[in-house]
């Protein structure tokens, strides 16, 4: 009888336990209910809906009609070309490559200086980070005022000062390039800056929330380890250059693969710049805007899911290649 009784609860216990896991596993499933339904309404199925349309005709009224590759190689007669996709890709492109840089280098020299315990850190602080904090609206109108060719602020304290007051965003022309046609600007007493460079300008003037993570990596910097250095002989310069910076690298490897991202992602402040259209002369036609009036000017739905594919790709390959690197960069510690 007591060896039956213990039989029978012995085989009754692995069925308590998978209901008991059952149980929980639902409970945690209806928990986390709002946020999978939210993953597969607004992620996960955009995302291979607009794999199926970059196959296809997509007119937003109209099904869609397949096509098969007919939007990819239309990418490719752009590219070839050097219109639509190609512009947009070099406008990103420029504005990436100088905006992220700029940002770490002014994010972690402004986080070392607000680091110095002086009079009014807090204050300094507070000012700095403050202009990351306003709506992008409001920035854009107000750079928009600021850059004004005729009677902004910026060009008439350049007027005052006899200096060349820039086109900004009236203006097409690139600070970074060889065209003969802005190297003849600078000849005349001009700088070829223009749209893009004015986009910069602008990208930089939020740079606090980086510069709020830099002062917060700075301040987990052992302090031994400066005094270390100082016992040796070290300047400010040598502490910066080999103590602070080597501790900074993973906090700037983070803001890097960050920046990139944002900058390539970048819209609302350039659609309101660049009139909705990336004007002037297409100049500030990124491909996060050009994917907009493709989708909802043009009505070419299967057109712009093959340019956002791309913008998948180009980011891909681009976080790819800066974790590739990094190894030989970024400080690790001591193992």
């Amino acid at each position: 009888m007591q060896q039956r009784f213990n039989s029978t609860d012995t085989t009754a216990k692995p069925s308590q336990h998978r209901r008991r896991w059952l149980g929980s596993w639902l409970t945690a499933v209806s928990f986390a209910s709002p946020w999978l339904v939210g993953l597969v309404a607004l992620f996960i199925y955009p995302f291979l809906v607009s794999l199926y349309w970059s196959f296809c005709e997509y007119d937003l009224i109209n099904p869609p009609r397949f096509v098969g590759m007919q939007n990819y190689q239309q990418l490719a007669n752009e590219f070839a070309t050097g219109t639509g996709i190609a512009t947009a890709l070099w406008n990103t492109g420029y504005y990436a490559l100088l905006s992220v840089p700029l940002s770490i280098v002014l994010g972690v020299g402004l986080a070392t200086l607000l680091s110095c315990d002086v009079r009014g850190q807090s204050i300094f602080r507070t000012l700095f980070y403050l202009p990351s904090v306003i709506p992008v609206v409001a920035t854009s109108i107000l750079w928009m005022w600021l850059l004004n060719p005729a009677d902004g602020l910026v060009n008439t304290i350049l007027g005052s000062l006899g200096l060349w007051q820039p086109q900004w965003f009236a203006s097409p022309a690139e600070l970074v390039s060889t065209q003969s046609l802005q190297a003849s600007a600078w000849e005349n007493g001009s700088a070829p800056v223009g749209s893009k460079d004015a986009l910069i300008l602008m990208s930089l003037w939020g740079m606090g929330n980086f510069m709020v993570i830099y002062l917060a990596a700075i301040g987990d910097i052992p302090k031994s380890l400066y005094e270390a250095a100082r016992i040796d002989g070290a300047g400010p310069v040598r502490r910066f250059w080999n103590v602070t910076l080597p501790l900074l690298t993973p906090i700037i490897f983070f803001n890097l693969v960050m920046g990139l991202i944002q900058s390539v992602q970048a819209f609302t402040q350039i659609y309101i710049v660049s009139e909705g259209r990336g004007a002037p002369a297409d100049s500030t036609l990124v491909i996060s805007l050009h994917l907009f009036l493709s989708a909802f000017q043009h009505l070419n739905m299967g057109y712009a899911s093959a340019v956002a594919w791309l913008l998948f790709a180009f980011l891909g390959v681009g976080t790819w290649f800066l974790f590739t690197t990094s190894k030989r960069w970024v400080y690790e510690g001591i193992r």
